[in-house]
């Protein structure tokens, strides 16, 4: 129900009932945008103590971002498993184009916490 003010009409009434569409299409339009990163095992190097780990991820301009933070976080996460702190080292891209797929491969290796 619209209420009418000197002349004017009330949109108050008219947004409520349009914002829920409203946000589910920018939640939509976010989650293509932003796409999401996948990982791959870590494996271990040709060295010792060397290990290796690969995220891709798809969908924009970020997308090589997203593939980098993903890598980096599983590193991390294999390292502090073991109670030690990640060392990282060579990184290797993939992917120029906004829409390809953009993959990051990282070598690292674990140390003792200091």
């Amino acid at each position: 129900m619209q209420q009418i003010f000197n002349g004017t009409v009330s949109l108050a009434g008219v947004a409520s009932r349009s914002w829920p569409k409203v946000a589910v299409s920018l939640a939509a339009a976010c989650a293509v945008l932003a796409g999401c990163a996948s990982a791959g095992n870590v494996t271990t190097a040709d060295h010792p103590d060397t290990f290796v780990v690969s995220a891709s991820a798809t969908g924009g301009r970020l997308a090589w971002a997203r593939a980098h933070k993903r890598a980096v976080s599983e590193a991390n996460d294999y390292c502090e498993s073991r109670g030690m702190q990640t060392s990282l080292g060579i990184e290797h891209t993939e992917g120029l184009e906004a829409l390809q797929q953009q993959a990051s491969v990282i070598r690292f290796e674990c140390h003792p916490k200091l």
